[in-house]
């Protein structure tokens, strides 16, 4: 079996890996999207609560007002961790896709230097086998010469 067929069954390894790569990159980045989605909603709701002008009109209204809003910060403050988490863990999807990019690519480059090398082998072989036949019908038009001429 030739060099380049023997890498054949690593480069499907390769390439399969890199798609389950991508497939778990996307699968982060679409849980970043909702996450990033869901902190937009929560601070622009936190914003709107925060700014209306409500009519309270006693002590304990007030206090339920801040306890909530207090709740509404933490909220989102937990909520903002969640995305920087999911963050990094696209940022780490991305590095692992790049690495199995990379590692195919490099069986690819050898792959292919390879079957080069294997079609140069291959047209040397052809080119004396070619120089063989010409030598040999040379041969043979020499030495019908000289039998007919003798």
């Amino acid at each position: 079996m030739s060099p380049s067929r023997r890498l054949d069954p690593l480069l499907r390894r390769a390439q399969d890996k890199e798609d389950e790569v991508a497939k778990a990159l996307a699968e982060r980045q679409q849980a970043l999207d909702m996450h990033q989605s869901r902190l937009a909603e929560l601070r622009q709701y936190a914003d709107e609560y925060a700014s209306a002008q409500l009519a309270t009109t006693s002590a304990a209204q007030l206090l339920n007002r801040r306890a909530f809003l207090d709740r509404l910060d933490n909220a989102v403050q937990a909520q903002s961790r969640t995305v920087d988490s999911n963050r990094e863990r696209v940022d780490a999807e991305r590095a692992r896709l790049l690495l199995a990019s990379r590692d195919k690519q490099v069986l690819e480059q050898l792959a292919a230097s390879y079957r080069a090398q294997e079609k140069q082998a291959e047209n040397r072989r052809d080119q004396r086998e070619m120089d063989d036949l010409g030598a040999r019908r040379a041969r043979e038009a020499r030495n019908g010469d000289d039998g007919s001429g003798a």
